[in-house]
């Protein structure tokens, strides 16, 4: 039995484009000048004043950071991860810096202490952020790993399996291409889930996938299964997650199709909006087979940690049940 590589995420910049990432600096910075400026303090209206202080000085230089790091992310992410953190240090430096040279004078700051306190202050919050960002990321990435066996061992079922080979057994004489199409689906599949999932895929990619697994159902299910795509208008460069789509679909062959006889539809709509990417998936459900839906809480949570991981806040999963169907949609940030 091959031995598979679980090798973790490696060091990386936050993506100081991301909103969760801005609302966590902006959340810990303006807590860290409140428990600076309480630590000064003697008394709450002496608290009050020095906080006012602190504000004048951390927020300009906050937002100016902020916008700096915005402008200049696609240029830190391609640096090794030491020389990025240097280099958002050095932007934190500037911009507290600039605000001092700026702001100094109209709050009669003493000459030289004040900047070397901000430069301090501003070097020990950088550090702390991005340790934290660091931890954060390193926590997240077991879900990969999870992900790519679950895709061994659960999502790519025994069953599946087995019934796809023995539906590619019945054709190899009496369509001999179809089953070829069919074994190369298959390999296709098996190549990609062994794969590290590690990087952002692409919409095209993820759908190819999609399309071959379903084909792989379409041999054993036949008429039963029925796909409705809209996907003309998808932008198929678009970044996302490997492997987001092919378990969601399973689930929907699992859950809504093979427990009933009569044929079932499963569309899925994939569209841009703005600049978000909407990908909505809906399945037949039957009250009486809501014990199986149990099953879906494992690939659910497994998306929503991938999804996390790569796009923080942005992203969103929601599952919705109605009378007769079972609806998965995804928003992800768009981006090429």
């Amino acid at each position: 039995m091959a031995i598979i590589e679980q090798n973790g995420i490696p060091n990386a910049l936050p993506d100081f484009r991301n909103m969760g990432v801005i609302l966590r600096v902006l959340l810990t910075v303006n807590i860290a000048t409140m428990l600076a400026a309480l630590l000064n303090s003697p008394t709450f209206a002496a608290f009050a004043n020095q906080f006012s202080l602190f504000a004048a000085l951390v927020e300009p230089a906050l937002f100016l950071a902020l916008a700096l790091l915005y402008v200049l992310m696609p240029q830190l992410a391609a640096q090794r991860y030491r020389v990025g953190m240097l280099a958002v240090l050095a932007i934190g430096w500037i911009a507290v810096g600039l605000v001092y040279l700026w702001l100094g004078p109209l709050l009669d700051l003493r000459h030289g202490e004040g900047l070397l306190r901000g430069a301090i202050y501003t070097t020990a919050l950088i550090g702390m952020l991005l340790q934290y960002f660091r931890l954060r990321n390193k926590a997240l990435s077991p879900a990969l790993m999870e992900a790519r066996l679950q895709a061994l061992q659960a999502r790519i079922r025994p069953h599946f399996l087995f019934n796809s080979i023995n539906a590619v057994l019945s054709l190899i004489r009496s369509e001999p291409r179809k089953a070829e199409r069919a074994l190369e689906d298959l390999a296709e599949l098996f190549r990609v889930l062994m794969a590290e999932n590690n990087q952002l895929s692409t919409l095209w990619r993820e759908l190819e996938l999609a399309r071959n697994y379903l084909a792989l159902e379409q041999l054993r299910l036949g008429e039963r299964l029925k796909i409705d795509w809209h996907t003309d208008h998808a932008p198929m460069q678009a970044r996302l997650p490997p492997l987001i789509l092919q378990p969601l679909l399973e689930n929907a062959v699992y859950h809504g199709i093979e427990p009933h006889p009569d044929i079932g539809m499963i569309s899925v709509n994939v569209y841009r909006s703005r600049n978000e990417l909407h990908i909505d998936i809906r399945n037949p459900y039957q009250p009486q087979a809501e014990s199986q839906h149990n099953g879906n809480k494992m690939a659910m949570g497994n998306i929503r940690e991938r999804l996390a991981l790569f796009f923080d806040a942005e992203a969103s999963l929601k599952a919705t049940v109605g009378n007769n169907y079972y609806q998965v949609h995804i928003v992800v940030p768009y981006r090429e």
